[in-house]
């Protein structure tokens, strides 16, 4: 996995998680709190979907083969759209179950200091891995606000990273919250009703990310930017006099597909025609790195078949041409 795909970010909330699940579940032992049960689980599913975006980084270093032309980049797609799956069935259906169950059968929180010194632990841990995440996307993140970033990411592993911690992080707030309205008032519901909170938070987080997720499957097309560079360095204005029309798709994270119809002078012969065109993959390629799969088909520009543009029928996805009579 690359720099980009949070490797560190990614150990960091592994490690962070085990060490709180375990204690959260010790805690869960001695005082009964559901609060501290559901917490458990969730850090054990955070743990697991960690461990989900490691071997979907490593399956996505596979090289190409016959049967798989493009390579293996879109796996760390695949895996973190288990992520979110892993976390709306695991973690947050069984939290929202534990809190209707605690709601209905409550009872009184005991050992009360083995849940409050374990939430203060945890909110200790998450927040060095948070810290971590956040650290790790700031170069990515440029002038975008997190919103922005985390839409716009093509590397999934941070901003599922940055979620799940932003997520573990309001959760063990409503869970102590929950405990510590509990021990006030002596009524376990309280417990109960922050523990069907966490649940709702992470279905929430769940269905962002699956959102996010699912588009980065269905295939998107380069940044504004790449594709202002590809654009600027395709032409040279002499041999390659425009751009006819141009499509850009991401294979991975890191690999990039450039496809382009490109104007060149209707007097060029087929050795200048094939010189530019090399010439030009050598300028996308230096002028962003990912855009490893470059298609150019050299055309001779007619300004009626510019105006009249891209005939969706003849688009993948586009509508059904009618049938010729």
């Amino acid at each position: 996995m690359s720099a980009s795909g949070g490797t560190k970010a990614i150990v960091a909330a592994l490690a962070a998680n085990l060490a709180i699940a375990a204690a959260k579940f010790v805690a869960f032992l001695f005082s009964g709190s559901s609060s501290m049960l559901a917490e458990s689980v969730h850090s054990l599913a955070d743990s697991g979907n960690q461990g989900l975006l490691l071997l979907g980084g490593k399956k996505a270093q596979r090289e190409a083969t016959p049967q798989h032309p493009f390579g293996y980049g879109r796996e760390r797609y695949i895996y973190a759209f288990l992520v979110s799956i892993v976390l709306f069935s695991v973690g947050g259906m069984f939290a929202i179950y534990e809190g209707y169950e605690k709601i209905k059968h409550p009872h009184e929180i005991t050992d009360w200091y083995w849940p409050i010194g374990v939430l203060v632990f945890a909110i200790i841990a998450e927040s060095f891995s948070f810290r971590t995440a956040i650290k790790e996307s700031n170069p990515l993140r440029g002038k975008l606000t997190w919103t922005q970033f985390v839409r716009r990411a093509k590397a999934p592993e941070l901003p599922v990273v940055l979620l799940e911690d932003l997520g573990a992080l309001v959760g063990l707030i409503l869970a102590l919250g929950g405990v510590g309205l509990a021990l006030l008032t002596g009524n376990g519901v309280w417990d109960g009703i922050g523990t069907l909170c966490i649940g709702v938070l992470l279905i929430v987080i769940a269905l962002v990310l699956a959102a996010e997720t699912k588009s980065l499957l269905l295939g998107e097309a380069a940044g504004t930017d790449d594709v202002e560079k590809i654009k600027a360095a395709m032409v040279d204005g002499d041999t390659v006099t425009s751009i006819i029309h141009m499509r850009t798709l991401h294979l991975g994270p890191e690999e990039l597909l450039v496809a382009a119809k490109v104007a060149v002078r209707h007097d060029d012969t087929a050795a200048e025609v094939a010189a530019a065109i090399n010439a030009a993959e050598d300028r996308i390629r230096e002028a962003v790195p990912i855009a490893r799969v470059i298609y150019l088909e050299p055309d001779i520009y007619s300004e009626t078949a510019a105006a009249a543009g891209v005939n969706p029928s003849r688009s993948p996805g586009g509508p059904t041409p009618p049938a010729d009579h």
